[in-house]
Order: structure tokens, then C-alpha cells, then sequence
């Protein structure tokens, strides 16, 4: 199962890490939650392939250290998302769904 499109509505925004709004729950280094808005990444199911950083005409995403979470020792975070230019191919080239980009919640 991918991200929850409508997660906005159905978690609760719990702050700020990196710049980057971040939704819950959250408890680490298990649960991380959602990183972003506009570009969300869903934490708890990216296995950080890094096929979206690589493959992003823009850069929206940077690199960060993620230690002890089950999928992954490291994520990708929308840093750069209010540069996205809503082309999906992060959205397409994520082998587990861990990506969803809307521009209306920007």
C-alpha cells in the first residue's frame, strides 16, 4: 500500500523538520510519518532507492539520515518542493508508492 493521498486531511500535522512540514504519527526511529506538503514522501514505506533524487529535473529532494528505521537507514526529503514543476516522474519511478505531488496543497 502507498502513501495516503489524502493524508493532509486524515493526520495531524505535527511540525517542522528540515523546513519541510512533517505528519504524523511519529515515533521514532519506527514511525517517521509524512515529510512534506505539496511533495510528500511517506517515511515509514520509502526504501531509499533514491530513483526520485537521481531522476528529479528540479532537485526537489535531498538526502537525510533516517538510523534505526525498519526500511531504510536514510530518506529522501522534499527540501526544494516549492520548486517542483508537478512533471510525477518521482511519483511514476517510486517502487513502492512512497511519493505523492499536489500542487492544490501547496
Amino acid at each position: 500500500m502507498g502513501i495516503d493521498p489524502n493524508f493532509d486531511a486524515n493526520r495531524e500535522n505535527v511540525g517542522e523538520e528540515n523546513g519541510v512540514a512533517v505528519w504524523g504519527p511519529v515515533d521514532p526511529p519506527e514511525k517517521l510519518g509524512i515529510h512534506g506538503t505539496h511533495v510528500a514522501v511517506d517515511y515509514d514505506i520509502c526504501v531509499a532507492d533514491g530513483a526520485c533524487l537521481e531522476n528529479c529535473p528540479v532537485d526537489v529532494f535531498t538526502w537525510v539520515d533516517t538510523p534505526d528505521h525498519p526500511e531504510s537507514e536514510r530518506k529522501v526529503e522534499p527540501t526544494r518542493e516549492d520548486q517542483c514543476i508537478d512533471c510525477m516522474l518521482c511519483v511514476d519511478i517510486c517502487p513502492v508508492d512512497a511519493i505523492d505531488v499536489d500542487a492544490s496543497r501547496a
